[in-house]
């Protein structure tokens, strides 16, 4: 998957970037409160994709 796809997904379920780490971007999730790295890769596996978004 894409990272955009990724972060486009993320951004329609409500999450939020809560910060830009050194290699990952960190988003937050109010909903739930969990928070999650996303690396800054162009392709994601589709396996990392699955663990981020749980």
């Amino acid at each position: 998957m894409k990272r955009t796809a990724l972060l486009k997904h993320l951004t329609s379920m409500g999450c939020r970037l809560k910060r830009e780490g050194g290699e990952h971007s960190i988003w937050y999730n109010p909903a739930n409160a969990k928070q999650t790295s996303v690396p800054r890769h162009r392709e994601i596996k589709d396996l990392l994709v699955k663990l981020i978004c749980k």
